[in-house]
């Protein structure tokens, strides 16, 4: 425990205190809030910061606090980006305006704004772009005295006036995306605590969802990651970081437990207190299982981790016959322990999922199926699903070697004149190639007919099971995007919103990746089920929640466990990914 506190000491910093000065004004009969800003030249904000029991309402000779900015609390300072330079980035092959804006740390739409060719054009290969360098300054922040409300059906900014006695001028100094994006049902507005006289409930339910709060107790959470502290050398900075990026297990753990620490400490905003013990099971079951055995778990809520499938399953056991709910972040177990709660969904429910979106299409269209060896069962149930689908099998040599290939006249000969959905069923990098190259080039194919161009063939190319050979170097995205292709995904990182962003970045350093995401989701969802629910099992499966990126429904199975059976379908379209269906 010792060497894992030192090890996350080195990843995550604290800042010290410095003193505030204050003023004190008495509010006469016709100021309001927004007058008193203007005068003493501060924003709305700062006054509800430093009046936390103050709402748009004043009373008259009531005193204010107004904070003198120029010196601020130290922990109250955010980082705020001012543009200093440019770096020239020169495109590569496959790479999206995403890849190159978390490469540099920029988000897509300031790589936009300085690249006015971009609000246009597609990103194509070659291509030289600004990429806007920014140096931090120091902005105020006032977190600590705010919380959040979560709009609801029908609400404006009327309503909310009349509900939380804020103005439509404050919300808009509070939320500035209001001004671009509008109010709108589900969003999650930052207000100040004086403002709401309950926390509501931004637990989303496809169901029903319940106003009152069932457990207020603070929740206990044990995190079983394999940090590996044991191999980290904690006595060099330098060294430690060199590992940190060899490692894909400590990566990915360092990441979700950032994550983890974003959401307890949004979930305090809510009023839900954490207590919350971290344990390194460096990625083996004699180092877990000492751990189990030499520490006291009898007071916990929740197990989340660990991410291999062999410590999920000891874990899963360990802790059935006290009926302690283990959260599986990442694997999906195939055991049938009552207490597990698996939260990435079935290949097979992700691949239901597809072929029932394929039927909704009401458009005729050709089906054809092109797999390899090793997808043949997919492939059969595909042309059990489509019964007039066309099957292509990759090429075999004399020997009977499979060769992961097909020759034009092979797709020439079976595609006809249309629309054809093509699933290509595959986790082989060059037969991926191969069949894109080719579907691509036999995409759109026009002729001319008294004068007209007329279009023959539309080719959409679907997968059933996304894996990582999709994105192989020999694979383009260019093709991809051509053929829309679609696929279904458990998550859907969509660009994240700034507030989100700028609370990471001040904390550690760097914007959020997928890992660190699924961090956040996966605990708020957590705690706002064990909050509203009092427990993560049968009174809290099958409600469907929705946070950044990642969306929850515990279904039991028949074996007793718990999957998670939510996802999305996702389809490139201009060389991004967009959703097309939740």
């Amino acid at each position: 425990m010792k060497n894992l506190l030192i090890f996350l000491a080195v990843l995550f910093l604290t800042f010290p205190n410095y003193a505030q000065n204050l003023t004190k004004h008495s509010v006469k009969a016709d100021e309001s809030v927004e007058s008193i800003a203007k005068l003493y030249k501060i924003s709305i904000a700062d006054i509800y910061a430093a009046n936390p029991n103050v709402t748009s309402a004043l009373v008259v000779d009531s005193i204010l606090v107004i904070p003198d900015l120029n010196l601020v609390k130290l922990d109250t300072l955010a980082v705020e980006n001012e543009f200093d330079s440019y770096k020239i980035h020169k495109v590569r092959r496959k790479e999206t305006l995403f890849s190159i804006s978390q490469k540099y740390y920029v988000s897509i739409e300031d790589i936009k704004n300085h690249n006015e060719s971009l609000q246009h054009e597609k990103l194509k290969r070659g291509k030289k772009i600004n990429i806007p360098v920014f140096k931090k300054i120091k902005k105020q922040t006032d977190e600590g005295q705010f919380s959040y409300y979560t709009v609801k059906v029908s609400e404006g900014f009327y309503r909310l006036e009349k509900k939380l006695g804020l103005s439509k001028e404050l919300l808009l100094s509070l939320n500035p995306e209001l001004e671009n994006d509008g109010l709108k049902f589900g969003m999650v507005l930052k207000v100040p605590k004086s403002a709401i006289k309950k926390i509501e409930n931004t637990f989303v339910s496809t169901t029903s969802s319940r106003d009152s709060l069932i457990d207020l107790s603070p929740k206990n959470i044990a995190l079983l990651l394999p940090f590996k502290t044991k191999s980290i050398n904690i006595n060099s900075l330098n060294l430690a970081r060199k590992q940190l990026r060899r490692d894909g297990y400590i990566n990915v753990s360092t990441d979700f437990y950032s994550g983890v620490i974003v959401a307890i400490d949004s979930a305090k905003q809510l009023g839900i207190s954490v207590n919350l013990d971290v344990f390194d099971t460096n990625a083996n079951a004699m180092d877990l299982k000492a751990v189990l055995n030499q520490n006291n778990f009898s007071k916990l809520d929740v197990i989340l981790g660990p991410i291999t499938y062999e410590n999920i399953d000891l874990t899963a056991e360990y802790f059935l016959s006290d009926s302690i709910p283990v959260v599986s972040p990442f694997v999906k177990s195939k055991s049938s322990y009552l207490n597990l709660l698996q939260t990435i969904p079935d290949t097979e429910w992700l691949r239901n999922k597809m072929v029932s979106y394929v039927k909704t299409d009401t458009i005729p269209h050709q089906t054809l199926i092109i797999y390899d060896s090793k997808s043949k069962a997919t492939a059969n149930y595909l042309k059990t699903a489509f019964p007039s689908a066309t099957l292509l099998k990759s090429k075999f040599d004399k020997k009977g070697v499979e060769q992961f290939y097909l020759k034009t006249e092979d797709v020439q000969n079976v595609l006809l004149p249309g629309k054809t959905i093509v699933f290509l069923e595959s986790d082989n990098e060059s037969f991926i190639s191969n069949v894109t190259s080719m579907l691509n080039s036999m995409n759109g194919i026009t002729r001319k007919s008294r004068g007209r161009r007329k279009i023959e063939r539309e080719i959409i190319l679907m997968t059933t099971f996304y894996n990582k050979s999709f994105e192989g170097l020999y694979v383009s995205n260019y093709d991809l995007s051509n053929l829309h292709f679609h696929y279904p995904s458990v998550n859907y990182n969509m660009e994240l919103s700034e507030s989100f962003k700028q609370k990471y970045l001040i904390q550690f350093g760097t914007f959020p990746n997928k890992y660190a995401i699924r961090g956040f989701d996966l605990t708020m969802d957590i705690l706002l089920r064990l909050r509203n629910f009092g427990t993560l099992f049968e009174n809290s499966s099958n409600i469907k929640t929705s946070y950044i990126a990642n969306k929850f429904k515990y279904v039991r199975q028949l074996n007793g466990s718990y999957k998670n059976e939510t996802g999305f379908i996702l389809k490139y379209q201009d060389l991004e990914i967009i959703k097309v269906q939740d």
